[in-house]
């Protein structure tokens, strides 16, 4: 059995939950060997990388958010150990698009009996993104998100509110291939998986696995819209919502507008740069 090193995010998710705990608990009358690795502020992932070397592990396991699955995933390219996924944020958008459970226990299970899938990456403005990477609306929620005091989902939804009211649209240029646009948008997704940790399904025809990603345009963010996302999964009006396919897209915007990537915000840009990383990691699913 190859060794496990968790690696942990004590600031992730709402903080109630004691994971060091439950994970040696868990592994109490196990044979497992693991190694439990409190991530440092302003960790890299060079870092962690070395982390992993050093403790010997065969398999790193993410115990938080996106942001820490996204740090793990960084530290683990080019090399041949797999992604554990222990779900500790405050919306675990991609452990919900691998199904992996969100019950602690069950979740721990998976490291133990679950397979390896093969999935690709996308590279943006320098950053691995191993699910979803936006400008406009989404990126200037999260950084309302991450100034407030209030977390979890109810503190989720009030920076939802807030960032509809303060978010003008923005003028993009898109070059998807050989064609170039020029539109306006509330938000443009990079997309690689297909929904955000809150359910709402903004990519309807992503897969991780199949060569390419998604670049979703939301020109208009409306309630029916909203409620596609979040509820009724039908297709979305194209008057208002455009998914592109692609391996690489160049946008510029024409004033600085919000960034994030995989729920972390890295301030504004005027443009994105993405491309896809093909099988570059493997996860641990269901």
């Amino acid at each position: 059995m190859q060794k496990m090193l968790f690696v942990i995010n004590p600031v992730s998710g709402p903080g109630e939950t004691n994971w060091s705990n439950i994970i040696q608990t868990y592994f109490q009358q196990q044979s497992q060997l693991i190694e439990l690795y409190t991530i440092p502020e302003n960790a890299t992932a060079e870092i962690v990388r070395e982390k992993i070397v050093s403790s010997g592990a065969g398999i790193a396991v993410a115990v938080g958010g996106d942001g820490t699955i996204k740090l793990v995933a960084e530290s683990l390219l080019e090399s041949n150990i797999p992604l554990g996924i222990l779900p500790a944020g405050s919306a675990n958008g991609m452990a919900k698009e691998l199904a992996i459970p969100l019950n602690p226990e069950e979740a721990l299970q998976v490291l133990v009996t679950g397979k390896l899938r093969t999935i690709h990456l996308t590279q943006v403005n320098g950053h691995v993104c191993i699910h979803l990477s936006d400008i406009g609306y989404n990126a200037n929620l999260i950084r309302q998100f991450e100034q407030q005091k209030g977390r979890g989902m109810f503190g989720y939804l009030r920076a939802a509110v807030k960032a509809l009211f303060r978010h003008p649209h923005m003028d993009v240029t898109m070059e998807v291939g050989s064609k170039r646009m020029d539109l306006k948008a509330a938000m443009v997704v990079v997309a690689n998986g297909t929904q955000y940790g809150s359910g709402a399904v903004i990519n309807p025809v992503g897969n991780l696995d199949d060569g390419l990603f998604e670049v979703v345009v939301v020109k208009k963010i409306s309630a029916t819209e909203i409620f596609k996302m979040r509820f009724s999964h039908t297709p979305f009006n194209p008057k208002k919502t455009v998914v592109y396919q692609t391996n690489r897209i160049q946008i510029r915007s024409h004033r600085p507008v919000h960034f994030q990537v995989d729920g972390e915000y890295f301030g504004k840009v005027k443009a994105i740069e993405a491309w896809l990383l093909p099988a570059a990691l493997r996860i641990l699913v269901p």
